[in-house]
């Protein structure tokens, strides 16, 4: 893409930004909803963990294919079509009277919703217009904008709770997500237009064959299984945690506020680091420090103190991943298909995040406990610290035979 195609840098942030805020804002809130849902519908909190691990599995699926036609035709038609699916899951959720219908409305509906409306499609457009120099830093500062989605849509969803009730606080957040529909033609890229993407040197099946068959890609895969993992399963079960340990309910929405305030801070020191650090290590440091403070709240006597102080170090680490993670792809593969290939490594992620949040339900409902999901957090956090220190950043090195080629 030329200069002269490429979209203006403050409008690429602010409209990415805000897709972002709504998206994963509304998103990082679903946490409140599961004693509310549960006890109204005389549901198992299996049942409400199972249908958001479902959620975060088709949002991964989902953001493979939204990448690869994003990559074909721009973002803007996946942004459109997956922000109006995205009010209308929320919709359906909140009139949803059995868990087939709450699996296919939360579970299906807003996961695919997902797919189109956050990092994989958004960092895609990002990648294409903003040179390699401050590529890190503005990777940094969208993901800071999702984290002061989560700081402002957590608290704020946790009072419409309160004063409307569930049902209507859903309708509400249904509402915001339309808001996503003009954002999107903010990110309506001029190369894109007439269905026509630029030319590259790969088809697609080239770059998946050549993407997987490097090692690289596939440690940032297996870490990125652990991010997923740890933070959906913090966020959909800490509030009940917290309230079954006898703290009450605004404790859990501040705690949950407390992590998208300090992510912003997190996300953003991420990106910038990411320009002067080796991202790999900056990886490595993030997991470990996870698991280290998991392990700090789990030891230390729990108090609405502890809480807010175990959010804030956590917020500091929650999605400073996705910078450095998606910026490692770009810088060895290139941002061609960027989007397809971070939807890939999102899919991991999403992997992880079905697996923490339905073992979260699972282990609860059999042990009557969280404690052996939160031991295995810890243990993945080593994992995932030790494989990106393996990690190669550099560019790789492709076949001169390589031609041109239009996109498949």
């Amino acid at each position: 893409m030329t200069q002269s195609n490429k979209l203006p840098l403050a409008q690429i942030l602010i409209c990415g930004a805000l897709v972002v805020t709504l998206s994963m804002g509304t998103r990082h809130a679903f946490g409140l909803w599961l004693q509310p849902i549960v006890q109204a519908q005389s549901w198992s909190r299996e049942t409400f963990s199972f249908a958001m691990a479902l959620q975060n599995l088709m949002w991964g699926v989902s953001g493979i294919f939204a990448g690869m036609v994003a990559d074909r035709f721009g973002a803007f038609r996946v942004i459109f079509v997956c922000g109006l699916l995205y009010a209308l899951g929320l919709v359906g959720m909140a009139y949803a009277d059995t868990p087939l219908m709450f699996n296919l409305t939360c579970g299906v509906m807003l996961g695919v919703a997902q797919g189109g409306t956050t990092y994989a499609v958004i960092y895609g457009v990002i990648g294409r217009n903003v040179t390699p120099q401050k590529r890190s830093w503005a990777l940094g500062l969208t993901a800071a904008a999702g984290s002061f989605g989560q700081f402002l849509m957590v608290p704020t969803s946790g009072h419409l709770i309160g004063s409307i009730g569930w049902q209507q606080a859903l309708l509400v957040l249904g509402a915001a997500a339309l808001l996503m529909l003009p954002l999107a033609r903010g990110l309506r890229e001029p190369g894109f237009i007439g269905g026509k993407a630029p030319v590259r040197e790969q088809t697609i099946w080239q770059a998946l064959h050549e993407a997987f068959g490097y090692r690289s890609f596939q440690l940032l895969m297996a870490g990125y299984f652990v991010c997923g993992f740890q933070v959906v399963f913090i966020g959909v079960h800490m509030p009940s945690y917290l309230k079954d340990k006898g703290l009450t309910p605004e404790v859990a929405s501040y705690a949950l506020a407390l992590i998208g305030l300090f992510n912003v801070f997190g996300t953003y020191a991420a990106g910038v680091l990411g320009q002067r650090l080796a991202k790999k290590n900056i990886l490595a440091v993030i997991y470990l420090a996870r698991s280290l403070a998991i392990t700090a709240f789990l030891l230390l006597p729990l108090s609405p103190l502890s809480v807010y102080i175990f959010s804030a170090v956590m917020g500091l680490l929650w999605l400073s991943t996705v910078p450095p993670t998606n910026a490692i792809v770009a810088q060895i593969f290139g941002v061609a298909h960027l989007s397809m290939l971070g939807g890939f490594v999102f899919f991991s992620h999403q992997i992880g995040s079905f697996m923490g949040v339905w073992l979260g339900g699972y282990l609860f409902d059999r042990t009557g406990s969280y404690d052996t999901v939160w031991l295995i957090a810890i243990a993945l956090g080593v994992f995932a610290m030790l494989v990106n220190l393996k990690v190669r950043e550099t560019g790789i090195q492709r076949s001169p035979v390589l031609k041109p080629v239009a996109a498949a």
